[in-house]
């Protein structure tokens, strides 16, 4: 989230978008390498594929900021007029944070934030409802990783997906 909220434009970088972002991390890095960088269990809603726990930790955080998990790196901000949750990070993303990640994640973290940086949410989640992920399950359904293995630009079939993907549970 810190990655996201530095280096993206951050007067379109609400909670929405955060979910987007982490779609496109984990999904490409799927058609990629084979693996997720979260692990996160995405489900498709209305506005596109949602990663579920790291939703969950932006609703604690908008509930209750002062117990929550991200409340020293995160917070939340309504800007006037508006219904956005906006992110914004409340320290930089450090040397000790890029040693969590492997090259392969960092690298697509900046691909991610380069190419999405400006993109406003409406374009983030139309540019979702494009991908086989979403195309290919219904409201409320889990999203299986293997799927990214159906949009043209991956490199694994579902079956390598699946089985990468069994070896590092």
């Amino acid at each position: 989230m810190l990655f996201f909220a530095e280096n993206t434009n951050p007067q379109y970088l609400g909670k929405v978008k955060l979910m987007k972002l982490f779609y496109y991390l984990d999904f490409n890095h799927v058609k990629k390498h084979g693996t997720s960088v979260t692990g996160d269990e995405y489900y498709h809603l209305e506005k596109g594929p949602i990663p579920s726990t790291i939703m969950n930790m932006i609703g604690e955080l908008a509930q209750d900021p002062e117990t929550s998990k991200l409340a020293s790196d995160i917070t939340l901000e309504t800007p006037a007029g508006t219904r956005m949750l906006r992110v914004k990070g409340l320290r930089e993303f450090s040397d000790k944070d890029k040693k969590l990640f492997t090259e392969s994640e960092l690298q697509m973290l900046r691909e991610v934030s380069e190419r999405y940086k400006n993109d406003s949410t409406d374009e983030m989640i139309e540019s979702s409802h494009t991908e086989a992920p979403w195309r290919e399950t219904k409201y409320g359904q889990s999203i299986p990783y293997e799927l990214a293995a159906h949009d043209t630009n991956s490199s694994y079939t579902d079956e390598e997906i699946r089985f990468i993907n069994s070896l590092t549970r």
